[in-house]
């Protein structure tokens, strides 16, 4: 059965948050707040946190200065990931990834769909690895942060969660680099 091992350690894991929106304000930014809230009740810390314009340019810019930094282990996104026109996060960080991790958004939109029927099929959320940090893009809505954080993300930020996690991968996700270099 999936769980907590109660006999690992809990890790505190660095979190940046990176709100797109055209049109939001840290103070208009439930979504953004939400996973603040989430994450800093976890145990886990709030690296940094910002807002960006829907544009490529301007996601990756924020997103390849969080991952250049060693204090950041993980970037979520939230907004952006719809299919309207302005909705360009998954081009942004597909754009930087060096591997997908395509069962996330699958994971997501399953659980989604428990919710909120096939409207979860608009949601393009995606999951990947760049320079050993992971990048998560979220949709915007309060509601999808809320499963995404509650139903996968609490747990696979998770050291203690077993029987595996992203936690325990984090020494492992440059190993491509040791070996091009060896």
């Amino acid at each position: 059965m999936p769980g907590i091992d109660t006999s690992r350690p809990f890790i505190k894991v660095r979190i940046a948050v990176l709100t797109v929106s055209d049109s939001r304000t840290i103070a208009e930014d439930r979504s953004g707040q939400t996973l603040v809230d989430r994450l800093e009740a976890a145990g886990h810390i709030l690296a940094d946190r910002k807002i960006v314009k829907d544009e490529i340019s301007d996601i990756q810019k924020i997103a390849n200065q969080w991952i250049a930094d060693t204090d950041v282990d993980v970037v979520i996104s939230t907004g952006g990931t719809g299919v309207t026109g302005r909705d360009v996060t998954p081009e942004a960080f597909a754009g930087l990834y060096e591997k997908e991790i395509p069962g996330f958004g699958e994971l997501f939109r399953m659980l989604s769909y428990q919710k909120i029927g096939t409207s979860t099929i608009q949601s393009r959320a995606s999951a990947g690895v760049a320079q050993g940090t992971y990048l998560f893009a979220l949709p915007g809505s309060t509601g999808a942060v809320k499963d995404a954080w509650d139903d996968i993300l609490i747990h696979q930020l998770d050291y203690r969660f077993m029987p595996c996690n992203f936690v325990e991968l984090f020494d492992r996700l440059q190993e491509h680099e040791k070996r091009s270099k060896g």
